[in-house]
């Protein structure tokens, strides 16, 4: 088992970014999306960051499985997002 301390710090800096920065926005996006709005190139951007973000949170989710419920809902967000997103745009 993973010694919890060892990434204890890097954990709390990425919930706190969590809470503070990305999920209010993430909010504030799906919020928009489910009203019609298409994304900007900005908001875009920071769905990139997020999810290159998302990528190198893997390990530590895969060495503290207690973070999985949490990073499924990320996800399942993210992926909300976006394919709202989708169905907002011309054509699509």
């Amino acid at each position: 088992m993973a010694d919890f301390h060892d990434d204890a710090g890097t954990i709390q800096a990425l919930l706190e970014r969590l809470d503070k920065l990305r999920l209010p926005r993430m909010l504030a996006l799906k919020e928009r999306v489910d009203g019609g709005e298409k994304l900007t190139r900005e908001d875009l951007d920071f769905l990139k960051l997020a999810l290159e973000e998302g990528q190198q949170a893997k390990q530590l989710v895969a060495k503290h499985p207690e973070y999985q419920p949490l990073a499924s809902r990320l996800v399942s967000l993210y992926a909300e997002i976006t394919r709202k997103a989708l169905e907002n745009e011309p054509g699509a």
